[in-house]
C-alpha cells in the first residue's frame, strides 16, 4: 500500500523552513551593517576629538595669543620684552621692534606699553630697541609709550626702557645693573696638572687674545678693558639722555649695582609704581589691552631650539660683552 503523502503540506513546510533561514541571514547581515555603521560613527567622533586636542595643544605650545581679536575699538597696546635680550631669542630686537611698530601704526591704539622682565643681554640688541623707540616717538608724537617693569629690569633692560616717556615698576622689582661684563675662564694650570700640551697656531699677533688655554697677558687685559669701558660709557650716555634731570646724583648709579623699585624711584630710574593694567586704566585711560607681541609658531620655535642646541657649543668658544 503506497503511503499517502500530502504534497501541498510538504511544500508549505519547506517554504517555512527556507523563510526562517532567509530571515535569520537577513537579520544577521543587518545587524552586522548596523554594527559597522556604529563603529564608523564612533571612529569619526574619536578622530575629530583627537584632531581638536592636537590643534589646541599646538596652539598652546606655539604661544599664539588671541586675546586682542575681540578688541575692535580703542585700546592700549602691549608689547612684551621678556627674557635675555639677544639675537635669536624671544626678546631679540627684531621681535620687540616688530611688535612696537605694529602697536604704533594701529590708529586704534591710544598708547603703547613695553612690559619688561629681563636680566639684560646684548648691548647691540638693546641699543636697536632703544633707538627704534626714539624713532617711533618722533614719528607718532601724540602716542605715548610707557615702560612697565615686572620682576626684573637689569642692564640691557634699562638700556631699552629709558627711551620710554615714563617708567613704572613694582616696589619689589629689581632695577639697575648699569654696567658691562665679559666672562671667561683660564685652564692653564689645570692643563699643566693633567699634562696636556696646548698647540695653537694663529695668523695675527693678537688673534688668540682671549684664548682660555693660554696665559693671560697685560696687553690683552688692557685692550678688553678699553672695550668694556667704551660700551659702559655708551650705556651711561643713553641712560642720561633718556632720564635727564630725573636722575639722582649718586656715585653708585652707574657702578653696576641694582636696587628695588622703591630705591629706583628715589634714584630717578623709574617714575612711579604700577602694573600694565594699572597704567592702561589710570594713566592712559583706556583699560582694554591688546597684545602686539610677536610670538613664534611651533615649527619656528622647534627649528630655533634645534639650531641653538647645535650652535651653542661653538658660540661659547668666543666671548662677547654682555649687559647684565
Amino acid at each position: 500500500m503506497e503511503p499517502n503523502i500530502n504534497l501541498d503540506k510538504l511544500s508549505a513546510e519547506n517554504r517555512n523552513t527556507n523563510n526562517w533561514e532567509r530571515d535569520a541571514i537577513v537579520k544577521l547581515a543587518t545587524s552586522g551593517l548596523q554594527e559597522q555603521r556604529r563603529a564608523r560613527r564612533w571612529g569619526i567622533f574619536f578622530k575629530l576629538l583627537g584632531f581638536a586636542y592636537i590643534t589646541l595643544l599646538l596652539i598652546g605650545l606655539s604661544g599664539w595669543d588671541f586675546s586682542g581679536l575681540s578688541v575692535s575699538g580703542q585700546h592700549t597696546a602691549l608689547v612684551e620684552l621678556q627674557g635675555v635680550i639677544a639675537d635669536g631669542e624671544s626678546a631679540s630686537a627684531d621681535n620687540v621692534v616688530s611688535g612696537l611698530r605694529a602697536a604704533f601704526e594701529n590708529e586704534k591704539s591710544a598708547a603703547v606699553i613695553l612690559r619688561i622682565n629681563s636680566p639684560g643681554g646684548s648691548p647691540v640688541q638693546a641699543n636697536y630697541i632703544n633707538r627704534e623707540i626714539t624713532r617711533l616717538r618722533e614719528l607718532y608724537p601724540e602716542k605715548p609709550i610707557y615702560a612697565v617693569i615686572a620682576d626684573i629690569c637689569a642692564s640691557g633692560g634699562v638700556f631699552a626702557a629709558v627711551a620710554a616717556d615714563k617708567i613704572y615698576a613694582d616696589k619689589a622689582s629689581i632695577v639697575g645693573s648699569i654696567g658691562v661684563r665679559m666672562d671667561g675662564f683660564g685652564f692653564v694650570e689645570t692643563m699643566e696638572k693633567l699634562g696636556v700640551e696646548r698647540r695653537l697656531m694663529t695668523a695675527g699677533e693678537h688673534k688668540a687674545i682671549l684664548d682660555p688655554f693660554s696665559p693671560e697677558n697685560n696687553f690683552g687685559k688692557r685692550h678688553v678693558q678699553t672695550l668694556l669701558d667704551e660700551i659702559h660709557q655708551q650705556f651711561i650716555d643713553v641712560v642720561k639722555e633718556g632720564r635727564g634731570d630725573k636722575l639722582a646724583k649718586d656715585e653708585n648709579l652707574f657702578s653696576g649695582l641694582f636696587w628695588t623699585g622703591e630705591q629706583a624711584l628715589e634714584l630717578g630710574l623709574v617714575d612711579g609704581f604700577g602694573s600694565a593694567s594699572y597704567v592702561a586704566r589710570e594713566v592712559v585711560g583706556v583699560e582694554e589691552i591688546r597684545d602686539y607681541t610677536l610670538r613664534e609658531d611651533i615649527l619656528s620655535k622647534f627649528a630655533g631650539r634645534l639650531g641653538a642646541a647645535i650652535m651653542k657649543p661653538v658660540q661659547e668658544i668666543f666671548l662677547h660683552p654682555v649687559l647684565k
